[in-house]
């Protein structure tokens, strides 16, 4: 602030004019009001004062003056400033007055513009004249002849095209045939190297060719060399010394490899603009299949997986024998084959959108793309992962081939749901068709009419063969003594048994048989290596008794073909199959499995019948597992065969029968047995009771105080709790209530006879009361109906009928219904029951009696 201000000289008067200033000194931004004030009042004081003694009187003059000259500054400064506002203000006014003409002017240009364009277009649009304010006149007219000439110049230039084309085609072909060159080509090719450029060259090698069969027909009579003509043989002479389709021939194919070079130079660069205007050449010059076989041939991943589908399948051994083991889960697709459709999925996706923008016919590239993909790298791999599980067993190879296909179709699914060269929308209807067509030709050796069915069902075979052996060997050395109807029905049993034991033992012998899949037989057999004769193989009696988890794997096993054929095989072909696989189960399951085992039971039920021992009845158990798992099947069948076969109505309705057929063979054979069993309970019980000595009812008075039950009584009711305990182990429900209450009644009968032969004595009534109480609570114990239970309650009255008096034996004879039967005693029965009193003769029982 100090420099702004200075005295007016280098002299100084007694009384100092003050500092002087300009505009400059107050537009400096640091200027601050106080700071001028307080540099103005120093500015006063005189030099000589400043530094004086503190008394000195204060002097107000010298500010005065100095504030008076800066008031007088700034007055001038303030004019000045007033001065060029004003011109400021009159140069806006100015620009404000110009800028509004100028605006009036250029909107006054543009409606005129706008007028004359709606006038031009009315003119044009409407030839006729008739415009929107019904004007007709010059302007109509003027816009028809516009269209005319805007027609007439079209057409002009078209001429004008073709003359020059063909004026260059006449120019190109005298070049050919008469120097044996193209310069006027080469030239335009090298002066413009544009796509456009290289279209017209290739139409215009085209037409050459097709002068070149017509005026030149010697160049197209003969091969290379073969003929001499005027004494020249080293190649044909054709049109004026020339062969001109030799020549023509050449320069085409220079200019395809020029543009195929350049197609995959822009392929490595990444220059999709480059790479579709190098495609549309191709395709205008010849269809475009050199290109597309350079793009699909020479790929990357073709060339990198050529090296590596060489290598051999290298799974661990572990996981091939998961895959050859029935019992384990299938482990999946194999590694290297998994790997590489994996990658395939990601080329596809990544190379979809390349050969949308490379290509102006994508779809055609995409599909030749999606074919080589399948046939080559797909096809040899699989080919090779097959190849491999077969030579392990046949189920790896069926679970490979099951895998194999599941991973390839999701592949299939997934490119689909992309969309590939429509992404992100789904594929279209050409790219799914070709998709699922290379599927189907991958498939179509392993699936080809009844080759894979075929191995589904010898693969079961095999395993239900290996699962069964020990049970039919066990069962061909039982001795069978079946006699009438039973040998009948146990002729099929055998031979199915003997045919199902020798071709497991001719299938172990098989040199087709691998290490891997004898090994697993062996293994389901429960067998070592070393039993190889099969007289010699041990089995017990757990081997030949039915088992409901092993029925359960044979059901697994079946189910897990059953899920391949859905998934392999055509809908057409599904009811056809199942059929195949039912027939396979119910002779496997029903017939060796459950039949075999009912043949046993019956005809241990049959020996029982003439034994003169207590009959051995622990066959009866066996019929538990044997209900339960023809259950079981039944419902497998009907829930999953049946129902996959509801397309074709004749071959449900014949595997309906069938199943029925199976079924009620089994019924039937169980039914006998329970028969035979009733049979033999009621003749031992009838032996039992014939045992009973005469003396049991006339015991004497001190040992009927030591006898509970008389020795017979107490040997058929253990036999009758035996039987009880194995019955309920065999069956349960309403077929145990049926069979017990059928043996209560029987036994029931058999004791009201028993009763009828035996003298009683006063005391021996009540032995015979203590017998029939433990009949009746033994036979109370089996599982029976109502019916049955009211009718074993009918014992009851047998004993009192021997321990009461005459008075209560006429009041009880008082109760008879005439010809009552069933629950309650009959007259005959009772009279029956009285004459074996020992009291029989007395007055009161005699006159009881003639009541009846």
């Amino acid at each position: 602030m100090a420099s702004m201000m200075s005295g007016t000289g280098s002299g100084r008067s007694i009384f100092p004019t003050g500092p002087s200033f300009t505009l400059e000194n107050f537009s400096n931004k640091d200027f601050i009001v106080r700071g001028f004030i307080e540099e103005l009042a120093e500015s006063a004081i005189p030099i000589n004062r400043r530094s004086g003694p503190a008394q000195q009187v204060f002097d107000p003059k010298p500010l005065i003056r100095t504030f008076e000259n800066a008031l007088s500054q700034l007055a001038s400064l303030s004019e000045e400033l007033g001065e060029v506002e004003t011109d400021l203000l009159t140069s806006v006014r100015r620009a404000e007055i110009q800028h509004d003409t100028t605006l009036d002017t250029l909107g006054r240009k543009l409606d005129q513009s706008i007028d004359s364009f709606n006038a031009l277009d009315i003119s044009l649009n409407q030839p006729n004249g008739i415009n929107g304010n019904n004007r007709k006149g010059g302007s109509d007219v003027g816009g028809l002849v516009a269209v005319q000439i805007g027609e007439k110049l079209e057409e002009l230039d078209k001429q004008r095209r073709r003359a020059l084309d063909a004026t260059f085609l006449i120019q190109c072909w005298m070049e050919v045939s008469e120097e044996g060159r193209l310069t006027s080509l080469e030239e335009m090719i090298r002066r413009q190297s544009s796509g456009e450029n290289k279209v017209r060259c290739a139409i215009i090698a085209r037409q050459l060719m097709r002068m070149s069969q017509r005026l030149d027909p010697a160049s197209w009579s003969q091969t290379n060399g073969t003929k001499k003509i005027n004494g020249i043989t080293n190649g044909i002479v054709g049109y004026r010394g020339h062969n001109t389709r030799e020549l023509i021939e050449k320069f085409s194919e220079t200019l395809e490899k020029d543009l195929l070079k350049q197609f995959d130079d822009s392929y490595r660069r990444q220059n999709f603009d480059d790479m579709l205007e190098c495609a549309k050449v191709l395709h205008d010059f010849n269809g475009g299949s050199s290109v597309v076989a350079l793009f699909v041939n020479q790929h990357q991943f073709f060339i990198d997986r050529s090296q590596l589908i060489t290598e051999e399948v290298t799974t661990d051994n572990e996981t091939w024998e998961r895959l050859a083991d029935p019992d384990s889960d299938p482990p999946g697709v194999e590694p290297s084959l998994q790997s590489l459709i994996d990658e395939i999925r990601v080329v596809m996706q990544d190379e979809s959108f390349i050969i949308k923008r490379a290509f102006p016919y994508y779809d055609v590239v995409l599909t030749k793309f999606i074919q080589r993909v399948f046939q080559q790298s797909i096809q040899q791999r699989l080919e090779m992962v097959l190849e491999k599980a077969d030579t392990i067993s046949s189920l790896a190879f069926l679970r490979s081939l099951h895998a194999s296909r599941s991973y390839i179709n999701n592949l299939i699914e997934d490119l689909k749901a992309h969309g590939l060269t429509e992404h992100p929308e789904p594929c279209s209807a050409q790219t799914a068709l070709s998709l699922d067509q290379q599927l189907e030709e991958l498939f179509v050796p392993y699936l080809v009419g009844n080759s894979y069915i075929d191995r589904e069902r010898k693969s079961l075979e095999e395993l239900y063969s290996s699962l069964l052996f020990k049970f039919t060997i066990y069962h061909s050395r039982r001795k069978k003594i079946p006699t009438g109807f039973m040998a009948s029905l146990a002729q099929q049993g055998t031979q199915l048994l003997s045919t199902a034991k020798d071709a497991y033992i001719d299938r172990l012998d098989s040199s087709e048989l691998t290490p891997t899949q004898k090994a697993m037989m062996l293994r389901v057999a429960g067998l070592r290596d070393t039993d190889k004769n099969k007289n010699e193989i041990e089995v017990s009696d757990e081997d030949g008794v039915l088992s409901v988890p092993n029925s359960k794997r044979m059901l697994k096993w079946l189910a897990e073909g059953v899920r391949r054929a859905l998934e392999l095989g055509s809908g057409s072909d599904t009811p056809k199959d199942v059929s195949a696989l039912l027939n396979l189960l119910l002779t496997n399951m029903g017939q060796v499995y459950i039949e075999t085992a009912l043949d046993a039971a019956a005809d241990q039920a049959s020996a029982q019948e003439t034994l003169k021992t207590e009959p051995d009845m622990s066959y009866l158990p066996s019929l538990q597992p044997a209900i339960t798992i023809t259950n079981i099947m039944s419902r497998f069948i009907n829930t999953v065969l049946i129902r996959l076969a509801e397309s074709n109505t004749t071959v449900r309705r014949a595997m309906e029968i069938q199943t029925k057929s199976g079924v009620d063979r089994i019924e039937s054979k169980t039914n006998i047995i329970i028969r035979n069993t009733i049979t033999v309970v009621l003749n031992w019980v009838t032996k039992l009771l014939a045992g009973q000595k005469k003396a049991d009812f006339r015991p004497k008075d001190a040992d009927l105080a030591e006898m509970l039950q008389t020795a017979t009584c107490s040997s058929i009711c253990a036999f009758l709790n035996r039987v009880n305990s194995l019955a309920s182990q065999a069956i349960d429900g309403q077929n145990l209530e049926v069979f017990s209450s059928e043996i209560a009644i029987n036994v029931r009968d058999l004791l009201f006879e028993h009763f009828k032969k035996f003298s009683v004595s006063a005391t021996g009534g009540l032995m015979v009361t203590k017998d029939i109480s433990k009949y009746v609570s033994t036979l109370k114990e089996l599982t029976l109906s109502k019916e049955a239970e009211a009718g074993v309650e009918v014992l009851s009255e047998i004993g009192n009928i021997f321990i009461i008096g005459s008075e209560a034996l006429r009041e009880r004879s008082r109760n008879f219904a005439p010809g009552g039967a069933g629950k309650k005693l009959q007259k005959t029965d009772f009279r029956a029951f009285v004459m074996r009193r020992d009291d029989s003769g007395s007055v009161g029982i005699q006159s009881v009696l003639a009541g009846l």
